[in-house]
């Protein structure tokens, strides 16, 4: 079924992110699989072909196109070529939309040309150890210090990229405000007092690194408060949606290209005298993914132009994070018996997405939580 929320100029994008994608990503990957990191080069190339940052003006580097299916076009083709790292989209997308969105002039010209070029890789620091999805109930704490600093005390978990980040949007409170005065710091490492811990050893995307930070003491310029002080959860509910959309559209993405190789490898593997395409229960399996597929296909897209309007709510994009999520763990997990041994291969497009899309429904929000903003939407 033809797509008809992208045009020309999406669909010529999509042959540069293709071809950069193909180019400076995929041969690399198994060589950042194995040193747990990506080099800081894919990015200076990212920035040099104008993917970092679609939406930021001009004037500090970006395309100054204000248009998300850009940012789809780049999350598809990241999603398609079996990789979420780097992690563009939580870069250019989540981040880039705080600092575009809340940033003063003079924080825009300081931070944002490092941030288009791939200079400056962004990061955003909410989980905490103990806190899980439940942002309000963060701990780490930030206390005016004299008129122009903040000291920021506290840890945060699983902060992606957190070993190359040199910009790191981080939520905490003031403890004299009250247990809902988050505010929006922008810390710019290295700094006295941030203390980035060892990465965690994950079942995979281990290029990907995960790391926890501990700020201990950590001086904050108070020019480095993002928006409003105290306005941080405000914040954080509004830029949520669009979250938990990047997410949606990657696993959807990620369910399509899986299905697109295994419907190939079902044509070529042959057993007992035949393609097991052939066979009438596998075709019936292919069938009910394709189907299922294409159905959020229309869904995913709806929400694109949505969001796009200003018109994306909150229960939609939990509707498009948990169906698309736990239909990619689905497409996976069955695409993978149909491949056999050889979808248990590690270097295998299968067999990275297993574990990629195991992670799908946790980070963003986990599953039980979309329900829980679905169901608060009810009439009930």
């Amino acid at each position: 079924m033809p797509r008809e929320v992208f045009t020309d100029d999406h669909r010529a994008f999509r042959e540069v992110v293709r071809e950069f994608v193909a180019r400076e990503v995929t041969p690399n990957l198994p060589k950042w699989e194995k040193a747990g990191v990506v080099d800081r080069e894919v990015w200076l190339a990212a920035g040099r072909q104008g993917l970092l940052a679609p939406e930021i003006d001009v004037e500090y580097g970006g395309g100054g196109v204000r248009d998300y299916r850009y940012h789809v076009v780049r999350g598809e083709e990241m999603a398609r070529a079996g990789t979420l790292s780097p992690a563009f989209n939580l870069h250019s997308e989540i981040v880039g939309g705080y600092l575009d969105d809340l940033g003063t002039p003079e924080q825009k010209g300081r931070w944002l040309p490092g941030f288009c070029a791939g200079e400056l890789i962004a990061t955003i620091a909410i989980t905490e150890p103990d806190t899980g999805s439940d942002i309000a109930a963060i701990r780490t704490t930030a206390h005016r210090e004299g008129e122009d600093h903040y000291r920021l005390r506290g840890s945060k978990a699983f902060v992606t990229h957190g070993l190359l980040a040199g910009l790191v949007l981080v939520a905490a409170l003031d403890p004299a405000a009250g247990p809902r005065s988050a505010s929006l710091l922008v810390l710019e490492p290295p700094l006295p007092g941030l203390t980035v811990g060892e990465p965690l050893a994950k079942i995979g995307l281990h290029s990907l690194d995960t790391v926890p930070m501990t700020f201990d003491d950590v001086l904050v310029p108070r020019a480095n408060l993002l928006g409003e002080a105290g306005a941080g959860f405000r914040y954080l509910m509004r830029y949520l949606p669009r979250e938990r959309l990047s997410v949606a559209v990657a696993s959807l993405a990620l369910a399509e290209q899986v299905l697109a190789e295994t419907l190939r490898y079902c044509g070529l593997r042959s057993a007992f005298g035949r393609p097991i395409g052939r066979f009438q229960h596998n075709r019936f399996q292919l069938a009910e993914m394709a189907t299922a597929i294409q159905v959020a296909r229309v869904f995913t897209d709806r929400c694109v132009v949505e969001h796009d309007r200003g018109e994306l709510t909150p229960e939609q994009a939990a509707m498009a994070k948990w169906w698309n999520t736990d239909l990619c763990a689905d497409v996976v997990n069955r695409c993978l018996q149909l491949h056999g041994g050889y979808g248990y291969a590690a270097d295998s497009l299968v067999g990275r997405a297993y574990v990629q899309a195991r992670v799908q429904g946790i980070y963003g929000g986990t599953t039980e939580i979309m329900k829980e903003i679905i169901g608060q939407s009810l009439p009930l």
